[in-house]
């Protein structure tokens, strides 16, 4: 016996390659598909529509497929009304549960579509008063109504410069971010369109998430990055252990993980110095502490702290310490970020593989991203699961963020160098 199910997808789904995907994606889930129509835009603006029937051997696998898709814009023909079923146990979804996409989003309750708050990847939808939003599996408590199976859900794609002429529109990002990521692109051009689109989002009351690794501060950025935030570029920070701790040092010492002046070589027991860094925040009790004492005037975090802007710092099972602001709850963590991202508009992710897939994986897809990195492995990784809303950048990133500073701060200036970086690891 087979299970069918009719579903149709809009968009520039030949230009885009949507529709190949989706279909490679029915295959590669096991699953058979025919193209019941297919009505082609007749120009550059124009969108497309196509009605395809997905069958599978199961219903459990048929489901699976189409929840899978949906990922590309695909929805249901019929939706239906969304299947509630209360979760049996803390820490636990239905077996069933409908895994959620990070795009816009609607159920259907009651005759009625109501939209889900704060989408997210890889979450589940619980109902609650007559409001939907995400939950996190270790989030979910037992009595929660989950919805349940692929009906009664529909998603939204991001809209593009074909649809629209909002200067918020994806159509930038996307032609820059065609493979290979950011190598057909001058660097110079990709900063310009960074810089812009922070302004656009600065201009539009919203606030600019900067996700940062520790070689934004031993490749000798800080001070480009303490220009940024104090021009008010810089609205949220999500980071780890490594990189605060990094510029306190600096700030403290005039040179992170003990490294002297220009020339000279590595300090003997330079992670005394890093050590002794933390313990000076955690005698004070915190950084914002610190900067209130006096004990931490310059640097990143003392900027940050100035400008009352939001920092989440996450750690790891590595890390020195830790500060005393570092959530080494995993978990905690993951709601503090979640809670800064109420009134974010776009991120910029810099050199951290890590904390970068943790923002995507919360990240609503209508926020645009770029990621910047050495590595043009880590730049696809982190396009590839942000299709519809990445630009990806492969550089240098002490270069990368002093251009950057230049774009945004006209009287930026970068600083004579007087110390050898590295990345202390």
């Amino acid at each position: 016996m087979r299970f069918y199910e009719k579903v149709e997808v809009h968009g520039h789904l030949m230009d885009t390659g949507v529709l190949a995907r989706v279909l490679d994606d029915v295959l590669d889930y096991g699953g058979d598909y025919g193209v019941d129509r297919i009505d082609l835009g007749k120009t550059h603006d124009d969108e497309s529509h196509a009605v395809i029937t997905v069958g599978a051997d199961t219903e459990d696998l048929l489901m699976r497929i189409l929840m899978r898709i949906q990922v590309h814009g695909v929805n249901r023909v019929d939706p239906g009304e969304a299947l509630l079923r209360p979760a049996d146990r803390d820490g636990v979804f239905p077996s069933d549960f409908y895994a959620t996409t990070n795009l816009e989003t609607v159920v259907h309750l009651d005759g009625q579509w109501v939209p889900v708050e704060q989408p997210e990847m890889d979450c589940g939808l619980v109902v609650s008063g007559g409001r939907v939003r995400t939950v996190p599996v270790a989030e979910v408590r037992a009595g929660d109504k989950i919805v349940c199976g692929s009906s009664g859900v529909k998603v939204v794609l991001p809209m593009t410069d074909h649809s629209t002429h909002s200067s918020r529109s994806y159509g930038t990002f996307g032609a820059m971010s065609v493979p290979p990521v950011g190598s057909t692109q001058p660097q110079a051009m990709l900063v310009s369109a960074i810089a812009r689109q922070i302004r656009e989002v600065k201009a539009e009351g919203q606030q600019v998430l900067w996700v940062l690794g520790q070689t934004a501060i031993s490749t000798g950025a800080g001070g480009a990055l303490v220009a940024l935030v104090e021009a008010g570029y810089v609205d949220v920070l999500f980071a780890g252990n490594a990189l605060a701790t990094l510029d306190i040092e600096q700030a403290l010492y005039g040179h992170p993980i003990g490294i002297g002046p220009l020339r000279s070589k590595r300090v003997q027991r330079g992670n005394e110095q890093h050590i002794r860094a933390i313990n000076t925040i955690r005698r004070a009790g915190s950084v914002r502490a610190a900067v209130e004492q006096g004990v931490l005037a310059q640097g990143v975090m003392h900027a940050m702290v100035k400008a009352n802007k939001t920092f989440v710092l996450v750690g790891s099972v590595r890390d020195d310490g830790p500060l005393p602001d570092v959530h080494t709850d995993v978990l905690a963590g993951q709601r503090a970020m979640r809670a800064a991202l109420r009134g974010v508009g776009f991120t910029i992710m810099v050199a951290t593989a890590l904390h970068s897939v943790a923002t995507g994986n919360i990240l609503p897809a209508s926020v645009p991203l770029a990621a910047v990195d050495m590595n043009p492995a880590t730049v696809a990784a982190l396009t590839d699961r942000a299709a519809s809303q990445g630009l990806g950048v492969i550089a240098d990133t002490g270069l990368f963020l002093e251009h950057l500073a230049k774009e945004l701060v006209p009287d930026y200036h970068s600083p004579e160098p007087s110390a050898t970086f590295t990345d202390g690891r």
